[in-house]
């Protein structure tokens, strides 16, 4: 079973500095990242994505058209228990109250700390795999 990220962002050299950064973990096929350029493009492609593959959703908040947080109630009513991380360059408290409110994770502010986005992504692979294998049982 593969494993995907979604990264949003309108900005498309983003694509590729995460490919950069993922670039092992994406040719050895650890997971997969999917990319979209706008929130209705995600949207669509979070619905395409089977259950359980889709573990972690990235998105910019600040993007024309729908923005990261117009489409965060969306995208947890279609999956619920996928993780959000909003990422912005504008995280002052309002904007992570807001996200928080809407049911985001977690907010990672630009210019990306891929160390700390590494372990989360990190959490999220192991959490993956206990689903997929099970609660370990003593007897």
């Amino acid at each position: 079973m593969s494993t995907y990220i979604v990264v949003v962002d309108d900005e498309p050299d983003v694509a590729e500095m995460f490919r950069q950064q993922f670039r092992r973990d994406l040719r050895s096929g650890r997971f997969m990242m999917e990319f979209a350029l706008s929130a209705p493009a995600a949207l669509e492609q979070v619905k395409a994505i089977p259950d359980p593959s889709l573990i972690l959703i990235l998105s910019d908040i600040n993007m024309p058209g729908m923005t990261g947080l117009e489409m965060l109630p969306k995208v947890k009513a279609e999956r619920p228990n996928v993780p959000v991380i909003m990422i912005t360059a504008y995280g002052d408290d309002a904007t992570r109250k807001r996200a928080t409110e809407l049911g985001a994770a977690g907010l990672l502010p630009k210019p990306i700390d891929f160390s700390l986005l590494r372990r989360e992504i990190e959490r999220r692979l192991e959490r993956a795999a206990q689903c997929v294998i099970g609660p370990s049982r003593t007897t």
